[in-house]
């Protein structure tokens, strides 16, 4: 039976989906215009060369976080003691690697045997102190349920960096406009986050009440490295054997493949890990909170990169410009992973709430070298193409296996998996059938018709599915997760179906690329 508490939780929770998917579009929007822009000022090369280095910093700011951010939010209470010993502990790890890191500029260059990649990983490091400042503000302020204040932050931070980034990429900056953008926009979010959290740090001192939270850290640490590895891998290989431009192309395919997941799983993540965290003793709605987020990720992203996938050429035409042909066919194909991560995030989800960080390492020291042995097979096979086709596929394969391990012995059932999401995907076909039709009978017309024209018969699909009512059901249940938002439910009243859902991991979500 609900209860006011867990009503005022659904509300809350709920509300925190809308405001955090606002900031997450607000992102989007300044993220693809950022892409239209610099892609016409900057060569492949140019996103390549930085995309060679933050695939390194990446994993030095993962052994920065320690996983602490998913064990600040987990860990039921906070002692203000051990407020201040993660603050320090956070701090004394990002000047440690920042160092690490600059000292090692030379050894990165010769990895990839390019000489200008020294003074970029210098001018990069830095980025880990600004981070080991910002983590455990960031984790306070996700904790208290302060979404609004983290959508405001996402967004400004961004359009800082953005505005920084395309101003001096005009003044021929050339690469080095992206580490104006990426710098801008992380030096912005820490004062920001600083004057949210006004934290205090006290005196220099690490205590032992901190053990806990970075034993179960690192756990998480762990599976976050395995992650990184997996899905930071392709940029090394990619390029140590193709050069920068090659890399340039998937990079930026790569980018705008993440933006319906970034959009909608970053939102879900940072409301439902700490709503969930909340409910690991109230099995049922734990459950229909996972449901529920099941169902809107099926309908707002499997479809969604169906008809992306379809329309790939003119979509990239039209945000790209002309000389980025490669990247359209690698966004087609980086679609398959789209919809496999955007259904397997969940899994962190699950491993992380319900306190069993262990269990989800040993599971990934098992599959992501199998994902990592998967794209020296593609760029064997096909080159980036083959990389990228073997990353989706495989992928797509290991969720099952994944889902089946996460659950075992939990109170969570194979159906609240696999219900929400069968009639998502089986739309998704149909949607990419009717969108790719469309797509190659305008071939020759401008991209821009090609491109509205092909969305516009995805969508037809989507529209005749509601005369089955199944269909329809799906539909009244997110649209009263949508009314809940408005208010909060009586005190006597069944929570419903469509609770908050949950959310993917920290919010930094370390194992993705790191973006310029």
């Amino acid at each position: 039976m609900s209860t006011p508490a867990t009503d005022r939780l659904a509300h809350t929770s709920s509300r925190g989906v809308f405001v955090t998917m606002g900031g997450f579009g607000g992102k989007t929007l300044i993220q693809v215009a950022s892409t239209v822009v610099l892609a016409r000022l900057l060569t492949p090369a140019d996103f390549g060369l930085v995309a060679m280095v933050t695939a390194i910093v990446g994993v030095a700011d993962l052994v920065r976080d320690f996983g602490l951010t998913g064990a600040i939010i987990q860990v039921k209470n906070l002692s203000e003691r051990m407020w201040m010993s993660v603050m320090w502990l956070s701090v004394a790890l990002g000047v440690g690697l920042m160092a690490v890191i600059a000292a090692s500029a030379p050894l990165i260059a010769l990895l990839y045997d390019e000489e200008r990649l020294i003074p970029l990983t210098i001018v990069i490091a830095p980025i880990l102190l600004v981070n080991g400042l910002s983590m455990p503000m960031q984790a306070r302020v996700q904790r208290d349920l302060r979404f609004g204040t983290l959508a405001n932050i996402d967004v400004v931070s961004m359009l800082c960096g953005v505005g920084l980034g395309i101003a001096t990429a005009a003044l021929g900056w050339g690469v080095w406009s992206l580490v104006v953008m990426s710098g801008a926009g992380q030096l912005y979010r820490l004062v920001a986050l600083w004057v949210a959290s006004r934290p205090r740090f006290g005196r220099p001192h690490i205590s032992r009440d901190v053990l806990p939270l970075v034993s179960t850290g690192g756990s998480i640490f762990g599976v976050q490295l395995l992650n990184y590895a997996a899905k930071n891998f392709d940029n090394v290989i990619i390029g140590q054997q193709l050069g920068p431009a090659a890399l340039g192309q998937y990079s930026r395919a790569y980018a705008l493949y993440l933006l319906p997941m970034q959009q909608l799983n970053g939102t879900l993540g940072r409301v439902a890990l700490p709503v969930l965290s909340k409910l690991q003793d109230d099995g049922e709605r734990y459950r229909r909170y996972v449901r529920g987020a099941l169902m809107i990720i099926g309908y707002l992203t499997i479809p969604v990169y169906a008809v992306a996938a379809a329309v790939s050429s003119p979509l990239i035409a039209i945000l790209l410009g002309p000389g980025w042909e490669q990247a359209a066919t690698l966004f087609s194909l980086l679609a398959i992973a789209g919809i496999a991560q955007s259904i397997g995030s969940v899994l962190g989800w699950l491993y992380i709430t319900l306190g069993r960080a262990h269990r989800q390492l040993v599971y990934y020291l098992v599959t992501r070298p199998m994902v990592i042995a998967g794209y020296v097979l593609g760029i064997w096979w096909a080159g980036v193409e083959g990389l990228a086709l073997v990353y989706g596929l495989l992928t797509l394969a290991l969720l099952v296996p994944g889902f089946y391990f996460a659950t075992v012995g939990t109170f969570v059932r194979v159906g609240d998996i696999l219900r929400p999401i069968l009639r998502p995907v089986l739309l998704a076909p149909l949607c990419y059938g009717a969108a790719a039709a469309v797509q190659l009978a305008t071939n020759g017309l401008p991209a821009v018709v090609q491109l509205t024209l092909g969305m516009a018969a995805g969508v037809v699909p989507m529209l005749l599915c509601l005369l089955i009512p199944a269909y329809r059901r799906d539909l009244a249940q997110i649209i009263g997760f949508v009314k809940q938002v408005r208010r909060p439910s009586p005190a006597k009243a069944p929570a419903p179906t469509p609770a908050a859902p949950a959310g993917s991991g920290p919010e930094a979500t370390p194992d993705r690329k790191v973006e310029p």
